[in-house]
């Protein structure tokens, strides 16, 4: 076991892992922060995407104490209260969630990629998303709330 200092959401934590954990098993059973989802377990579906220093990275791949000393932010760090960020807000507006499996996910990569492509077209909207599998919504919806979250932003 090793002791790791991580900040999370804006909060340090100081946890003992194994060497061979990844943060995503951190996260979810160590920390009980379960928002971020553990789904392939092989860096396939981005179910269990997290940010690392602002950077989308798969919590199923990256070990814990590759994290050490950085900022992470998962789906919990991402609004206060009932402030929801725009592409969670379009999300629900436009039905682009069911069961919500692939959501925290999609939400974590949508915010930096439509932070670096702020008018991005629907095509860009495919190709930057394409690591986030979901199973329900066809993502057609999925697609149109983000489009619409970039024009919210740039209002």
């Amino acid at each position: 076991m090793k002791k790791v200092q991580l900040h999370i959401n804006g909060f340090k934590r100081i946890v003992l892992v194994d060497s061979n954990e990844t943060i995503l098993e951190t996260l979810r059973n160590r920390l009980y922060l379960t928002g971020t989802k553990q789904c392939c377990d092989e860096g396939t579906c981005g179910s269990c995407t997290i940010l690392v220093d602002g950077i989308p990275v798969l919590g199923c791949l990256t070990p814990t104490v590759r994290c050490e000393g950085k900022t992470i932010v998962t789906i919990e760090g991402i609004s206060s209260g009932d402030d929801l960020h725009p592409v969670q807000k379009q999300l629900v507006k436009n039905g682009g969630l069911q069961c919500g499996f692939c959501t925290p996910g999609v939400v974590i990569t949508a915010i930096p990629y439509l932070e670096e492509n702020p008018n991005p077209t629907v095509n860009d909207i495919k190709e930057g998303l394409s690591g986030n599998l979901c199973r329900c919504t066809g993502y057609k919806k999925i697609i149109e709330a983000v489009k619409n979250a970039a024009e919210e932003l740039n209002t």
